[in-house]
């Protein structure tokens, strides 16, 4: 008797389990971001660069979190560290540091000529990179493109999760980017360079 009774509940309860299954999955992706959007909001607003006389002198000022550290890059042509300052036609121009902040990584900022936004993008990318999702936006009125694409670890195989977004400054390309040591520390960077992508100005 007790064995038919369970037999008789055992669709009820599967159906349920079926629908909780449902459920969390629904959860799950809504939780995750969109290909180029975030789950978390952008950070606050700590203090700025760009302008003359701050840690790094560029065509743009942006926004920069607490506690990130930004020191200007200058290498010289003859430097044999100069090839690992440049990426394509970008070259390196300023590190901010999320050290400080607790995380390991850095936002990269990059300058190079105004050749069309993704072209140049891809370039900088390079051939390595994993199913990339370019979307054109504006950033503060400029036409701006974004990309998210994937690598291979350095110690693995495991693919890891980068980003950049470049903006036109009619004066130059600017681009930054989000290298973190992997997808963690990914995560808890966004942030930082979300606010960075918002409040970036064109000029000083």
């Amino acid at each position: 008797m007790r064995s038919d009774t369970n037999k008789r509940r055992f669709p009820r309860y599967a159906a349920s389990v079926a629908v909780l299954a449902l459920t969390l999955a629904a959860c799950e992706r809504a939780d995750e971001p969109a290909p180029n959007g975030t789950a978390a909001p952008a950070a606050p607003e700590a203090f700025r660069i760009g302008a003359a006389g701050s840690a790094c002198e560029l065509p743009v000022t942006l926004g920069i979190a607490e506690s990130w550290k930004p020191k200007p890059v200058t290498v010289a042509p003859a430097d044999p560290l100069a090839d690992l300052a440049r990426r394509g036609p970008l070259t390196l121009v300023c590190e901010i540091d999320a050290k400080p902040a607790g995380s390991i990584g850095f936002l990269r900022v990059w300058t190079g000529p105004d050749a069309g936004l993704r072209p140049n993008l891809q370039t900088f990318i390079g051939t390595g990179a994993r199913a990339p999702i370019f979307t054109e936006l504006r950033i503060n009125d400029h036409p701006a493109v974004e990309v998210v694409y994937q690598t291979k670890g350095e110690s693995d195989d495991e693919l890891e999760q980068e980003r950049a977004f470049a903006v036109e400054t009619g004066d130059g390309m600017v681009a930054v980017s989000l290298e973190s040591l992997d997808n963690e520390e990914y995560q808890a960077m966004l942030p930082a360079y979300d606010l960075a992508r918002t409040s970036l100005t064109v000029g000083r």
